[in-house]
């Protein structure tokens, strides 16, 4: 419970990356109000991440270019996600301009957008 004896609000993680899972955790840790769910627990939000899920199948996204996706979601630079994905920069700006065109955007936020409308991530 809360300072006001307001219930807390029980979130669930559904992150498939247990590095991201516990740096969530940690931030959701200190957010008045919020806690995590015990395991089984019914919780009011879910925060989930899949980078492997299978896209929409209108949108034919590479396995390689959901990662990628995953990680400009996450704000990642194309030297940080080059790094974390152990690839050239190069490949990765290559990766980028293939996932705005396949997703029609303008840029790394709109194409984040279009992705999470259509299904492709989730938010």
């Amino acid at each position: 419970m809360s300072d006001d004896d307001t219930p807390d609000i029980a979130i669930a993680l559904e992150v498939d990356d247990p590095v991201l899972a516990d740096r969530l955790a940690a931030l959701l840790d200190g957010v008045a109000g919020l806690r995590l769910a015990a395991p089984g627990e019914a919780a009011l939000a879910i925060v989930s991440r899949d980078r492997r899920a299978a896209p929409p199948a209108d949108i034919a996204l590479t396995p390689r270019e959901l990662d990628v996706l995953g990680l400009m979601a996450e704000g990642a630079s194309n030297k940080m996600i080059a790094r974390q994905l152990r690839i050239s920069v190069h490949t990765v700006k290559f990766h980028v301009g293939s996932l705005l065109d396949k997703l029609d955007a303008t840029g790394r936020t709109d194409a984040v957008a279009h992705a999470a409308r259509r299904g492709v991530i989730n938010l």
